[in-house]
């Protein structure tokens, strides 16, 4: 039934209590996991000062490094439990980067854990549940993660 799973993630380790369940449905269906995570760009500062603009590029190579050793990390957990694995960093609106990396993979679910929010929260902070939940064209495997 799921042969490919895409599993976002943002480092928290609310965001890995997904983790157990995508390992469960990977040696049930015998799928690959494709880890992502969405690095959001740094803002840019139009400034005459050459300094400013190599600090943000630093910044921004910094969090790539940053989010590639820790989906490594993360994958090498996975292989060590014989569980294919593929990583993917992305740049972006999260909702977007997560929607657009489901349909190019051609993955059969995407499997993420969410905080739960309801209500003035989530208006105030926006969800990336909600957005994944109304633009994505697979199937959605959500779990509430509280108190990570």
């Amino acid at each position: 039934m799921y042969k490919k799973i895409l599993v976002p993630l943002d480092g928290s380790a609310r965001a890995e209590k997904i983790l157990p369940h995508v390992e469960e449905l990977a040696h049930c269906y015998g799928a690959s996991v494709v880890f992502m995570e969405v690095v959001e760009p740094v803002p840019v500062v139009m400034d005459s000062h050459e300094s400013v603009i190599t600090m943000q590029l630093d910044e921004m190579k910094f969090r790539d490094d940053e989010a590639r050793s820790y989906l490594a990390a993360r994958a090498g957990e996975f292989t060590a439990k014989k569980i294919t694995v593929s990583t993917r960093i992305l740049h972006g609106p999260v909702v977007e980067a997560i929607c657009d990396i489901a349909n190019t993979e051609h993955v059969d679910l995407v499997a993420m854990a969410s905080h739960g929010r309801g209500g003035l929260s989530r208006m105030v902070y926006g969800s990336v549940a909600e957005g994944v939940l109304q633009h994505l064209e697979q199937p959605l495997l959500l779990i509430r993660a509280r108190d990570a």
